[in-house]
């Protein structure tokens, strides 16, 4: 194990696609299948085999219950679905009267799926090899590497007969193998169940809550309340008034990225909400609409910042004198901590720089330059 795979691990997470939820699906199911410690994973030289059935199953547990839901999960952005969510359908159409999700899974698992449904998990499953093996195995990395199957590679394809009898070993004997590199199995074995949540603070706060209310409470009663967040979305309304009045008074503003004069225009989170749920006035300033389209979950690199200092600093000095409390109280508690009052703007200049390195380098977020 080494920083740099951890490093990569948060960028694969923050950084590459995300359309689907197959990239979630796929890390999420890698790790179980770790952490499960399968007799059927192997290791050989600096790579490490896994059954692409052991996936499949995992697919297929993780998305009946979203599929299933009365309330739309959606799974894809805009009106898209996933590849396989009618075939998917059609069966829980048909385990309704067969125990649902537990029937599902015990025949699957265990008993063996009924001879005349052999047809239909047959189709299914290999829907979803589909998904997993052309999509997120393909794609996964990509922002690292910059090349197609950089952390996934697969090994054997999935041979093309029909089942006798459908259940997890014909899935494991018949849709071949992936390889991920032994670091990041290594990764995944010891910190795991971290990044899937079963071990994280707040499945463990939810968990001691529970028990201590004698199982009175669910762990998603508890989960919803515990990450409640007095930030919840993007606030521009009170910046906005304030670049409306210096836009009266002063007949133009400018674009803080490019310069340009611009009378119609949007607040740009400087730091990206998506990255820092933060509506400070010093992080929300006036752009051009073009350019907020471009940038949007982008984080502006340290060289980019100085480029643009002399914008910035114009809009956080109009800000200071507007709104000098608010303003003041805002950038120290988020920027400037104990650096002087006399000379702000270079430290806080210095500190956004290290902040937005900081997103980069080690969270993973995509860099944006002008």
């Amino acid at each position: 194990m080494n920083d740099k795979v951890f490093a990569d691990i948060n960028k694969i997470i923050e950084r590459d696609s995300k359309a689907t939820t197959y990239k979630f699906a796929l890390l999420r199911g890698v790790i179980d299948i770790i952490q499960d410690n399968s007799p059927y994973i192997t290791i050989y030289g600096n790579k490490v085999f896994i059954p692409t059935g052991l996936l499949i199953e995992k697919w297929m547990i993780y998305y009946y219950p979203i599929l299933e839901s009365q309330i739309p999960i959606p799974q894809c952005s805009g009106e898209k679905n996933l590849s396989f969510s009618i075939q998917f359908q059609k069966i829980i159409s048909i385990y309704k009267n067969r125990h649902g999700f537990i029937g599902f899974y015990e025949d699957l698992k265990r008993n063996g799926v009924p001879k005349e449904l052999n047809y239909e998990f047959h189709i299914l499953s290999k829907q979803i090899y589909v998904a997993i093996t052309k999509m997120p195995m393909k794609h996964i990395g990509y922002s690292i590497n910059h090349r197609l199957y950089s952390i996934f590679s697969i090994e054997t394809d999935r041979r093309k007969v029909k089942p006798y009898m459908f259940d997890i070993n014909f899935l494991i004997n018949n849709f071949g193998r992936f390889s991920i590199p032994t670091d990041y199995y290594q990764s995944f074995k010891f910190l795991g169940s971290f990044i899937n949540g079963q071990d994280s603070l707040l499945f463990k706060w939810a968990e001691f809550s529970v028990n201590a209310s004698k199982k009175r409470l669910s762990p998603e009663e508890v989960i919803s309340v515990v990450v409640q967040n007095p930030i919840t979305e993007r606030d521009v309304q009170h910046s906005k008034k304030i670049f409306e009045s210096e836009l009266k008074n002063s007949g133009k503003l400018f674009c803080v990225w490019t310069g340009d004069p611009i009378k119609r225009y949007e607040i740009d989170h400087v730091i990206p909400f998506s990255a820092w749920r933060n509506n400070d006035l010093w992080n929300l300033l006036p752009t051009k609409r073009t350019i907020n389209n471009k940038k949007r979950d982008k984080i502006p690199t340290p060289d980019t910042i100085e480029k643009h200092k002399k914008q910035l600093l114009f809009y956080w000095e109009m800000l200071d004198r507007v709104e000098h409390i608010k303003f003041q109280k805002e950038i120290y508690v988020t920027l400037l901590g104990n650096n002087s009052k006399l000379a702000w703007q270079d430290a806080a200049i210095k500190h956004l720089q290290q902040n937005c390195e900081y997103l980069i380098s080690e969270r993973g977020f995509e860099a944006w330059n002008t």
